[in-house]
C-alpha cells in the first residue's frame, strides 16, 4: 500500500472512531480485510508486550474474544439481510479496535509518567470503553437502525466477550 492510502485509511477510521463516518467509507477489499485483520492482531501484541499484567495466555484469549464478537456482528449483519456490508463492517471493527488499542498503549506509556495512576488509568480505561460506542456506530450504520440500537448491540456483544474471558481465563478475573 502506499503512504498516501494507508493516511486515507487511518484518517477514514478516526473519523469512524469520531463518529463522523460509518463502514461504507472504507473500501469493499478482501485484501484490505487481510491487512487490517493482521495489524489488529499486531496491535494485540503490542499491547500485550506493554502490558506488565498480560501474557500469551491472554494474548490468545483475548484474540479468540474478539473473534467471537466479530461473529457476533457478522450474525447480526447477515441476518439483517445487510450482507453486502458485511467486509466493509468487520473491517471497521478491526481498523477501529486497531487505532484504539495503540491509543491505549500510546496513553499508557506517555500518560502514566505524567499523571497519577488513577488519573491516567481513567483516561486509559475510557479509551478502551470507547470501543463500545464506536462499534455501536459501526453496527448501527451497517444495518441501517438507529444508534441506540447499535450500542445496546455492542454493549451485549461487549458483555459476552467479557463474560468469555472468564470463562476461558477464570484467574484473570479472580484477580481483579
Amino acid at each position: 500500500m502506499k503512504t498516501g492510502a494507508v493516511l486515507a485509511l487511518i484518517r477514514t477510521l478516526f473519523d469512524i472512531i469520531r463518529l463522523r463516518k460509518g463502514p461504507d467509507a472504507l473500501p469493499h477489499s478482501p485484501l484490505l480485510f487481510v491487512i487490517i485483520g493482521l495489524m489488529w492482531l499486531i496491535a494485540g501484541v503490542v499491547v500485550t508486550a506493554a502490558t506488565a499484567e498480560l501474557d500469551e495466555k491472554d494474548f490468545i484469549i483475548g484474540s479468540l474474544t474478539g473473534i467471537a464478537g466479530l461473529a457476533c456482528y457478522a450474525a447480526i449483519v447477515m441476518l439483517s439481510g445487510k450482507g453486502a456490508r458485511l467486509l466493509q463492517t468487520l473491517m471497521a471493527v478491526l481498523g477501529c479496535g486497531t487505532l484504539l488499542s495503540l491509543l491505549f498503549v500510546v496513553g499508557d506509556l506517555v500518560l502514566t509518567p505524567l499523571l497519577s495512576d488513577n488519573l491516567s488509568n481513567m483516561i486509559i480505561t475510557l479509551i478502551l470503553l470507547w470501543t463500545v460506542p464506536v462499534e455501536g456506530h459501526i453496527i448501527s450504520r451497517a444495518i441501517e437502525r438507529h444508534w441506540y440500537l447499535g450500542v445496546v448491540i455492542a454493549m451485549g456483544i461487549f458483555i459476552f466477550q467479557l463474560m468469555l474471558y472468564s470463562i476461558l481465563h477464570p484467574p484473570a478475573i479472580a484477580a481483579t
